[in-house]
């Protein structure tokens, strides 16, 4: 029904619509529609068959909003073919809205009350503007009720100001100059000024919603809602009565002037306050979207971080005072053996080497992983201090005291320590740190921007599809991943997830994909949708190690015969996959973009597509009163937001990049030039130990290009600059970042 429509908008072919909504329709899921039926879509990506999708839900919420204000306009009696034509033609809800407002039942407004009154005639009278005597007119309805002529035309103006609410027209031009000139204004409430100290820059702020940016948005509603802040969300009151007038007034007459009176009277009271919340809703779910988009882009490059792959590993979750954590695991992320060291105490420090090399030794360790917490660098430097030749790797711990605590984690390790937990899963991270991060809530993981001010079920929703997204990019090892990861597979849920695992401890490994139909409740839509993202290292069929689809199994097999090559010959062997004729191959049920993805994927079978992990060294610095401005040391990028880019440079606290320190070109974002994990040379510019703020630049480290021919953003070297220049939700942002890193 909504093909064409949301062809239009996403700039593709109704088709195309129309076959990923089949697909979604059938049971198909996005991953398992953009990797293994692009024939059909014409190669469209997650991306688009999300848009579609999103589209879609939100045509038929639009359709369903416009069936039940039909149904309801007509039960009442009042439906006529100029409304039902204009509730045809409307595209919004907003359009809808204001054709449904007149209809909708109200509460006894003024207005109500002024018609119980039996004053509609004189506003009727006023409406035609006539040369009257108004106060001739109006002493005509006292009554009872009405005890003076004055109140009569009160309650005449009552009337026309519902009136002039309740007009489309107004309301559309209203609209359209609140989206073209509306401020939105913020002053602090008097009583709060020291209590609100940190939204002192919009004690008195000013800027156009057209332009305002969503994380100041978010700042300023936050402000509000912690009641701080007082907002309003309007345009030049003079000029939005002008257009009112322009509607209605006709001369110059007594009568006029009392339309005059009613809307100034509907603008304060009814059009701008309505207004205001329309635009106050619109723009926090702008503001919303954009920042669970970028918390969404920045928890796909975490997910999608480089793994250790399976090693054995030494990780010590470090501490000062009880000690730092130490847990040894194999190459499957088992716990084989745990100790507690303290190498913050001189009279201890030797027994924590021998323990550290006793643990080396016994279980041939790999690799050091280090949680980059409390006492993180100082852990570090004690384990590369004794030159045991192994590397050593800072791992991001955000979030593994949530896992520590969560039923998962009391599930796995029901007889160990919070704390041993914490240091397991720092190893695991290290590993696979896709694998590990399913175990935790998004929300905890600390990549966000606001991310507890947005929509929630919004936030879940986008959040849950990043997940999914990575989990069947990268693909899944049958035998031994958990049923946390298990779940996001394509078609497969908790239950199923859980069955797999079950069936696995009873059973033995899987050998087949064939042997996933054997799963309870696992049948055949669900093996469509799974089967090709769950790999099976040293299978019988070698296919089953790769991401080729069991249904593309007798191609691959047809394509070895007419070489005269066994499958396994295949496998890895680029000269011999170059003669392969792909067009020969073409049929209804494999196009030229499946075959490709089978070469391909034939090519590299099973590949992951995640880089290999780096070891990275930081400076020698280990709190920020060693920072001093003008050092130029390494860092990683640990958080993107629309404002600029935080860096750890290996101190506790965060440094601030701001965007228009990021690159000798001009960018908007700093996600078009930097990723998340990214090693980075940082010049520091300012440093307010008190507040624990860190000013950095990267451009400054840099020689500019000659080529670059863009305009410049207006440099900003220190953090009274970043202020002036960003207003205030860059600083607040860096406050609050810099000191709790997200949490």
């Amino acid at each position: 029904m909504f093909n064409n429509i949301i062809a239009q908008k996403l700039s593709i072919k109704p088709s195309q619509v129309e076959t990923v909504l089949q697909l979604l329709s059938e049971g198909s899921t996005i991953p398992f529609i953009a990797r293994y039926r692009k024939d059909s879509t014409g190669a469209l990506d997650e991306v688009q068959i999300q848009q579609i999708q999103d589209e879609n839900k939100a045509m038929i919420e639009f359709t369903e909003r416009k069936e039940f204000i039909e149904k309801t306009i007509t039960e009442q009696g009042k439906m006529t073919e100029e409304l039902q034509a204009k509730i045809n033609a409307a595209i919004t809800i907003s359009n809808l809205e204001d054709i449904y407002l007149p209809y909708k039942q109200k509460r006894k407004t003024k207005a109500v009350v002024a018609r119980e009154n039996g004053l509609q005639p004189l506003a009727d009278m006023l409406l035609q503007q006539k040369d009257i005597d108004i106060e001739k007119e109006a002493a005509a309805f006292i009554n009872e009720k009405v005890l003076t002529g004055d109140a009569a035309l009160q309650g005449a103006r009552d009337i026309i100001a519902e009136t002039v609410n309740e007009n489309i027209t107004v309301r559309e031009k209203l609209r359209k100059f609140f989206e073209r000139e509306g401020l939105m204004k913020s002053t602090v409430n008097s009583d709060k000024e020291n209590e609100a100290i940190k939204y002192k820059d919009y004690y008195a702020f000013s800027e156009k919603i057209s332009t305002i940016p969503s994380h100041r948005t978010l700042a300023i509603l936050r402000g509000f809602l912690e009641g701080f802040l007082k907002i309003s969300i309007e345009p030049q009151e003079e000029i939005a009565l002008e257009i009112v007038e322009d509607i209605y007034i006709l001369g110059m007459s007594s009568c006029s002037e009392q339309i005059r009176k009613a809307i100034k009277e509907s603008y304060r009271r009814l059009l701008q306050p309505s207004l205001e919340t329309e635009f106050r809703s619109a723009l926090k779910t702008a503001a919303d979207e954009e920042a669970i988009n970028v918390f969404a882009e920045n928890l796909r490059q975490l997910l999608l971080s480089s793994p250790l792959g399976s090693k054995r590993i030494l990780a010590i979750d470090p501490g000062y005072r009880t000690g730092c954590k130490v847990v040894c695991i194999d190459e499957k992320g088992e716990l084989q053996k745990t100790a507690l060291i303290f190498v913050h105490e001189k009279n201890r420090v030797d027994e924590a080497e021998h323990i550290i090399r006793s643990m080396v030794k016994e279980y041939d360790v790999q690799a050091f992983a280090i949680g980059d917490g409390t006492a993180g660098r100082e852990t570090e430097q004690f384990i590369k201090k004794l030159n045991i030749g192994i590397p050593v790797y800072l791992v991001n711990e955000d979030g593994a005291s949530i896992y520590s605590a969560s039923e998962i984690a009391r599930q796995e390790f029901p007889d160990q320590d919070i704390t041993i937990r914490g240091a397991v899963s720092i190893g695991r991270r290290l590993m696979d740190p896709l694998a590990e991060l399913v175990k935790i809530d998004p929300k905890s993981i600390g990549v966000g921007q606001y991310q507890h001010d947005v929509n929630q079920p919004r936030l879940k929703e986008k959040l849950d599809q990043t997940v999914v997204s990575c989990v069947n990019i990268v693909g899944v090892n049958l035998n031994t991943a958990s049923k946390h990861l298990l779940s996001y597979v394509s078609g497969i849920g908790s239950t199923i997830a859980e069955n797999i695992v079950t069936y696995r401890k009873q059973v033995g490994k899987f050998t087949s994909r064939k042997q996933l139909l054997k799963v309870p409740r696992l049948g055949g839509k669900a093996f469509e949708q799974c089967a090709g993202f769950l790999r099976i290292p040293g299978a019988e069929d070698v296919l089953d190690a790769s991401a080729v689809h069991p249904e593309a199994y007798s191609l691959v097999q047809q394509m070895a015969k007419d070489i005269n090559a066994d499958v396994n010959v295949l496998i890895g062997n680029e000269p011999l996959l170059k003669t392969i004729r792909i067009k020969k191959y073409i049929t209804a049920s494999f196009g030229e973009h499946t075959i490709n993805d089978i070469i391909n994927e034939l090519k590299k079978p099973g590949l992951d597509p995640r880089s290999e992990v780096q070891v990275f060294e930081f400076a020698p610095i280990f709190s920020i009163e060693e920072v001093k401005v003008g050092m130029e040391v390494p860092g990683l990028i640990t958080n993107l937001t629309r404002f600029g880019a935080f860096v750890d440079i290996g101190v506790k606290q965060d440094g601030l990049v701001h965007v228009s320190e990021i690159a000798h070109k001009y960018i908007q974002d700093p996600s078009e030039v930097l990723k998340l994990n990214q090693c980075v040379k940082v010049k520091v510019m300012e440093v307010d130990a008190l507040r624990k703020r860190i000013a950095l630049s990267i451009k400054q480290t840099e020689v500019p290009s000659t080529q670059n021919k863009k305009p410049q953003v207006k440099p900003t070297n220190n953090f009274k600059s970043v202020e002036k220049e960003v207003k205030p939700a860059t600083m607040v942002d860096a406050l609050e970042a810099l000191k709790n890193k997200f949490r």
